[in-house]
């Protein structure tokens, strides 16, 4: 195994969360940008992980809501990093939804985030 390849998978990221009340609209589904938010920190977390230096979102690319999380719901948010360039990586963050009673999982949410190594001036900075 390349030691890219054992870094991208000692950076994985997984958090599990329960979908409380709080964190639902009118209707009883996750709200969107609750789910945005998680997927920030796990992609931040990852990010890191991977490159052991402060890191920033830049962007976030196309984030596909595949089924509705309801008010209860078990969530697990895995980040993992695909692709890495001289200052940024492209981490791909997905959540799934899991049945309590069976263990299954079922993808419910994905996008994929740049994130970018910087300095303390806030400058971007090669990824060692």
């Amino acid at each position: 195994m390349s030691n890219q390849s054992e870094r991208i998978e000692a950076s994985r990221t997984r958090i599990t969360k329960l979908v409380f009340p709080h964190d639902t609209n009118p209707i009883g589904t996750l709200y969107g940008g609750t789910a945005l938010h998680w997927m920030d920190e796990v992609a931040f977390l990852t990010a890191t992980r991977y490159a052991r230096c402060q890191v920033v979102t830049v962007s976030m690319d196309r984030v596909d809501f595949k089924v509705p999380i309801p008010q209860g719901a078990i969530v697990e948010l895995i980040g993992e990093v695909e692709r890495v360039g001289r200052t940024s990586m492209v981490v791909r963050v997905q959540i799934l939804m899991e049945n309590a009673e069976t263990g299954e999982q079922k993808l419910a949410i994905e996008g994929r985030l740049v994130m970018v190594a910087v300095d303390e001036s806030m400058e971007p900075t090669p990824i060692v």
